[in-house]
């Protein structure tokens, strides 16, 4: 420290006895030694002294000395140690760190940094002359233009990627940098592209272009692969960089054959075990992880995800992941993530779904991955990032796979040839459903309801699964079991969340499962009472949004077989007990959870805690699907439970609402007959147009026929002309009168076809016509069809107005009670133009 204050004293000069300058005059000074001296050592010599003094004075140095650093860079490029220390200053500048010498100066703020990087690029100039930079060799200058360029791109990434886009050679030049023999820049040149690239696709495009998987690649294998360094994690972190919501990229990686050679790396070492996971190896194996996933995740292009799911089951890619999940002594957080990659590789294929479904656990006796990773599921002791992970994969596994979902419903149903010591997908959901754990009831509930999506003969196939009782008692459905537990107070919440997303997918699209629901004893009135409650936490108000969607699916789904218990039964009790308007509020509760906002976003299952594990995808979507129309159904029945129709109206709106039926039955008719009538022109057009084809190719033919004989004719008359003044024989008379009758035959035919020809072009042309007008009288008729219906609906809202301001009079006193007034002419129901058309 004394050598620098003596440097700074050489730089400066004496100053007087007693006085000590303030930093900002010190900065000062330097400054204008920078600009004012002639000798190259002298702003040397400052420059060394301004970068010295940036760590602590920053604020002082970035204020003044931003520029003075500028002209050195643009005018002292042949020297490389005072461009180096000028852009090593500007890097103490503009860096987002805080340094430990200014750590107890009260003026420096957060983001002082990023003020001196808007500072700087607002001269794009600036960022040009320091690109400029990176072709230098010398490894001060270099190096230090690398780390100041990465650190204007942590401040302003997003203008900073701009200014280097329209750079010339810009990406080039960092690529470039990659084979760098020297490791430091090499490693410095990651850092840079890492923030480069991030959330710019065109610069991902260009960087990938640039050969870098190749040399990522090639950089991974140098250092080790899955067991290097810090460096092999800066290469797949750019790497996922690049393929993360880019499709271009991703496409690109899969037909370069990249995928092949990511397949290695997740092959474990025999004494892996032994050695364990060192904390870096586990970072590189999740970024390992993170790029498989990056190419198979549901958001990317269908295509691309179905291309690269085959190439990863062929490299057997696939295989080395289901190895590490039978693998032991692996750390939990990247058993989960390893999970989650093959939950996403299997999902939607059926190959990889099947292959999936052959790993056998290495255990005694083996079991099925499946049942291992259920196991885990349903065990209170394991993480819960690892349970929820498990129930994604089980999803993605089941996901378009009517045989897998197929096989976990036929582990319940009733088999003499089953084993039943053997444990089963079946009876492990059912142990986890009827568990007194209440996250082991949700996973559960949810796994059995994704064996039951989009497939309704499943949904009548579970409906005969039986349930042993104690006590010898008669067997109980299952779903006479969900019900039951769904109304039992000890029951949780979340339980009870789970279950309800169960029957309403279980319900949706089957009326067996709404008879067989219906039937239950207690289960209306159970649901009833929740929406009568008035219930004021967050979750209440969930569950009787839940209760309405599955009372509505009551309802939706009712083949209305039951005395009873049919559509208008169950909407008669919920006009009289629950009320239509205080239904449709709570079944919208549903949507105005925030738990359904979390769960609509993508079919992962993501919470940080327990609690927040309420909604599925897969419900959310159903929900989504059927709320409106369930609203609708409802509020179209009134008081006494008959569906709102034209009967139930006024004497007035009924004759108004038939009149108007009329008249579209009409426009329908004329309809109707128009397209049928266009049909037949078409087909007569068709005809013509085959018989006008035959026609033609006739008229080539005796065309044909027609010069042959020509040249035959010419032919005869040459040879039967007289030689030498000889007269023709009576016989070559004969030939030659016939072939000119034969010739006068073929010209006569030849004028009749022509004739005919030009007939059905006419036909034809007036056939076109007539089709054209069709078309446009059907449009005109269409179009009036379109403005009647129009009218109508204007004419049911005004009706509608005048029912209420009638129900309105009526509940007045008689002495108040107006007279009833037609309405006034200009708003007559029917126009007079309308009518008359």
């Amino acid at each position: 420290m004394e050598f620098l204050k003596s440097g700074i004293k050489t730089v400066l000069g004496g100053t007087e006895p007693g006085q000590q300058p303030s930093a900002a005059e010190t900065v000062e000074k330097l400054v204008d030694r920078v600009y004012s001296s002639t000798l190259l050592e002298d702003r040397r010599d400052a420059c060394r002294a301004l970068k010295a003094l940036s760590r602590k004075y920053r604020i002082e140095v970035g204020a003044q000395g931003m520029p003075p650093l500028v002209q050195v860079l643009q005018n002292d490029g042949q020297d490389a140690e005072i461009i180096s220390y000028a852009l090593d200053t500007l890097c103490n500048v503009v860096t987002s760190e805080e340094f430990d010498e200014e750590a107890d100066n009260p003026t420096v703020s957060v983001n002082v940094g990023e003020q001196f990087t808007e500072m700087f690029i607002k001269t794009p100039e600036h960022v040009t002359l320091v690109m400029g930079y990176l072709d230098e060799y010398d490894f001060r200058v270099r190096r230090a233009a690398i780390q100041l360029i990465t650190s204007l791109i942590s401040n302003k990434t997003r203008e900073l990627q701009d200014l280097v886009l329209v750079s010339p050679m810009g990406v080039s030049k960092l690529m470039d940098l990659l084979t760098d023999s020297r490791e430091v820049i090499r490693n410095d040149v990651l850092l840079l592209l890492i923030e480069l690239t991030k959330g710019n696709s065109n610069i991902q495009k260009i960087v990938a272009f640039e050969n870098a998987f190749d040399r990522l690649f090639e950089i991974v294998r140098e250092e080790g692969c899955s067991d290097g360094g810090i460096v092999v994690e800066d290469c797949l972190i750019l790497l996922l960089n690049l393929l993360k919501n880019n499709s271009s990229n991703q496409q690109f990686f899969k037909e370069g054959s990249y995928i092949q050679r990511l397949a290695p790396m997740f092959e474990l070492s025999q004494d892996s075990e032994e050695i364990g996971w060192s904390p870096q190896k586990v970072s590189n194996f999740h970024c390992l992880l993170q790029v498989v996933r990056a190419l198979v995740t549901p958001s990317n292009q269908q295509q691309v995800v179905a291309a690269c799911q085959r190439v990863m089951q062929k490299s057997r890619l696939l295989h080395a992941l289901c190895e590490i999940l039978m693998s032991s002594g692996v750390p939990a957080d990247i058993l989960t993530e390893t999970i989650n990659a093959v939950a996403e590789v299997v999902r939607g294929d059926r190959d990889n779904q099947d292959e999936l479904g052959r790993v056998m656990a290495p255990s005694s006796p083996p079991r099925p991955a499946i049942v291992v990773l259920l196991m885990s599921m349903i065990n209170e002791k394991q993480l819960l990032a690892l349970r929820c992970a498990v129930l994604y994969c089980f999803e993605c596994f089941l996901y378009r796979n009517a045989d897998g979902q197929r096989a976990v419903v036929q582990t319940l149903l009733p088999s003499s040839a089953s084993d039943v010591s053997a444990l089963s997908t079946g009876q492990l959901l059912c142990t986890g459903l009827f568990s007194t754990d209440a996250l082991a009831n949700w996973f559960s509930a949810v796994a059995l309801m994704h064996s039951l999506v989009e497939n309704v003969a499943l949904k009548e196939e579970l409906l005969r699964v039986l349930l042993a009782t104690p006590g010898g008692q008669r067997p109980i459905t299952l779903l006479e079991q969900c019900t039951n537990l769904m109304q039992q107070e000890r029951y949780r919440l979340q339980s009870k969340v789970g279950l309800l997303m169960l029957l309403s997918l279980w319900l949706a699209h089957c009326p067996g499962a709404v008879k067989a629901l219906l039937e239950t004893q207690g289960t209306m009135a159970y649901l009833t009472a929740q929406l009568c409650s008035n219930e004021h936490d967050e979750r209440e108000f969930l569950v009787q949004g839940m209760c309405a969607f599955l009372m509505g699916l009551c309802i939706q789904f009712n083949d209305n077989s039951l005395p009873g218990q049919k559509r208008e039964d169950i909407s008669q009790l919920i006009i009289k007990r629950i009320g239509q308007e205080s239904f449709c509020s709570k079944l919208a509760e549903v949507s105005r959870h925030e738990a359904y906002s979390r769960a609509c976003k993508q079919a992962q299952i993501r919470a940080k805690s327990a609690g927040e594990l309420l909604l599925d995808y897969e419900y959310c979507k159903l929900y989504k699907g059927l709320e409106a129309l369930i609203a609708k159904l409802v509020s179209g029945f009134d008081v006494d439970g008959i569906e709102l129709t034209e009967l139930t109206l006024s004497s007035e709106a009924s004759a108004l609402v038939s009149q108007y039926k009329g008249i579209i039955r009409g426009m329908d008719a004329q309809i109707q007959a128009l397209q049928q009538s266009s049909k037949e022109l078409e087909q007569e057009n068709a005809e013509l147009k085959e018989k006008l084809g035959e026609e033609q190719s006739l008229r080539a033919q005796l065309s044909d026929q027609n010069t042959l004989l020509k040249a035959q004719l010419g032919a005869s008359a040459g040879q039967v002309q007289p030689a030498q003044g000889t007269e023709a024989t009576p016989a070559n008379e004969d030939e030659l009168n016939a072939a000119r009758y034969q010739a006068n035959m073929y010209f006569a035919e030849n004028i009749r076809l022509t004739k005919e020809l030009e007939t059905l072009r006419q036909q034809f042309t007036a056939e076109k016509q007539r089709a054209d007008a069709a078309q446009e009288s059907l449009a005109a008729t269409q179009k009036d069809q379109e403005d009647l219906l129009e009218l109508l609906a204007d004419q049911e809202a005004k009706l509608t107005r005048y029912e209420k301001a009638d129900t309105a009079n009526s509940l007045q006193s008689p002495s108040q009670a107006p007279s009833a007034a037609s309405p006034p002419d200009e708003e007559s129901p029917i126009p007079s133009g309308t009518a008359s058309r």
